[in-house]
């Protein structure tokens, strides 16, 4: 009878230790749904495998044997495997079928099927693009992953592109880009003044603004312009993608971080009646294909930058901007976006949203700051206390 009442007793203890907690507050519902499973009970009625082939034209402002093809191409062997063959997309890098800046009118109008690119490019189209592609001081790859498919980002890319007569998928995030190369040490403000810089999109307009001479110079006619010193300093994209160009070459200087792209976003642009006519099951494919090639190719790309910096490290010195000139680009940058937001609703939009998310993660990237994957060494020897942008 004792023995009963020990093993009673022992049972109560375990009941009461793996049993929700109700004792002290009431039990709260689950944090969090994903709420594409409501959407797939709906779809999977409806989707029947179907047996329809399709052959797509790509185009892109790509040259082949650049990363961003690599990225295309990924996407398009992603399709091509998981539809069986069904669905086959061949690559055009630019200037075989349409020139780099015919890219958009071409998918548009239906001469090709699909293009990969990135809205930056798009800024004479509507000025809302470059919110989707690149901010000064704006989002980077984790940022831009979180705000496209949780905060209403995707929704409104694909709304910017509708009357255009394209549907859009995030398709290739390449993360931060390097700074400037120039044979010039600037660091601080009055540095950049009078300065002759290449570098696209709004970053141009905001240097233009701050007294330096900025030319969005072609990829490929940037390292005549630095070794000539037709222009002082310019930047790319990240380090793999900027090593095979040479730039460290002829220059002495690597002007960092990147605050002018601290993430760089590709999409896939599909013409709407090409998207419209595919059977349910290939429009998810495509769907699903387009979100692998967004996760493969930041990890790919940022595995490759590891090893080119090293490299970068053996012919140019990195000199970083001092707080106070970060401080003032920002400030500068905020003035521009600002006086961009009252001229373009649709810039307001996209960029107020992107606003409030970095707002509403504020909280918790402070709160897990101090710790980041560097190696044990840099803890123990206390190197991390200086803040990363100085580690040697």
């Amino acid at each position: 009878m004792r023995r009963l009442g020990w093993l009673v007793a022992l049972a109560a203890v375990f009941t009461l230790a793996f049993a929700p907690q109700t004792f002290a507050q009431e039990k709260r519902e689950k944090f969090g749904v994903d709420k594409r499973n409501e959407e797939v009970k709906r779809e999977i009625r409806k989707i029947k495998p179907s047996k329809d082939e399709f052959r797509w034209k790509m185009v892109m402002p790509w040259a082949k044997g650049m990363l961003f093809y690599d990225i295309a191409q990924h996407f398009s062997d992603s399709v091509a495997l998981a539809s069986g063959g069904r669905l086959q997309i061949k690559l055009f890098s630019a200037g075989e079928l349409v020139g780099a800046n015919e890219v958009f009118d071409a998918v548009s109008k239906g001469s090709a099927e699909i293009a990969h690119s990135s809205p930056l490019y798009w800024k004479g189209k509507n000025e809302a693009f470059v919110a989707f592609a690149s901010v000064p001081f704006g989002l980077d790859a984790e940022g831009y992953n979180i705000w496209l498919y949780e905060r209403g980002g995707l929704e409104m890319l694909q709304e910017l592109y509708k009357p255009y007569n394209i549907y859009a998928l995030p398709a290739g995030q390449t993360g931060q880009e390097m700074g400037l190369f120039s044979n010039k040490k600037a660091t601080k403000m009055s540095d950049f003044k009078g300065m002759r810089i290449r570098t696209p999109g709004w970053y141009m307009d905001i240097m233009n603004g701050l007294g330096a001479s900025v030319s969005p110079l072609p990829g490929g006619e940037v390292y005549l312009a630095l070794e000539r010193g037709v222009i002082d300093a310019a930047e790319y994209s990240t380090p793999a993608i900027n090593y095979p160009m040479g730039f460290d070459e002829i220059t002495k200087y690597v002007i960092a971080p990147g605050v002018h792209q601290p993430g760089f976003q590709c999409d896939v642009m599909i013409n709407q009646k090409a998207w419209d006519s595919l059977p349910d099951d290939l429009k998810w494919i495509v769907n699903i294909a387009a979100k692998e090639t967004q996760l493969w190719s930041n990890a790919w790309i940022e595995n490759l930058n590891a090893e080119a910096i090293k490299r970068f490290q053996e012919k140019v010195e990195f000199v970083h901007l001092d707080d106070e000139t970060l401080n003032a680009f920002a400030k500068h940058t905020k003035e521009y976006l600002d006086g961009l937001k009252k001229k373009h609703p649709e810039v307001k939009k996209a960029l107020d949203s992107q606003d409030a998310f970095k707002k509403d993660f504020a909280a918790w990237r402070q709160i897990r700051s101090g710790v980041a994957p560097w190696p044990y060494d840099t803890y123990t020897t206390g190197e991390q206390k200086s803040q990363g942008h100085h580690l040697h």
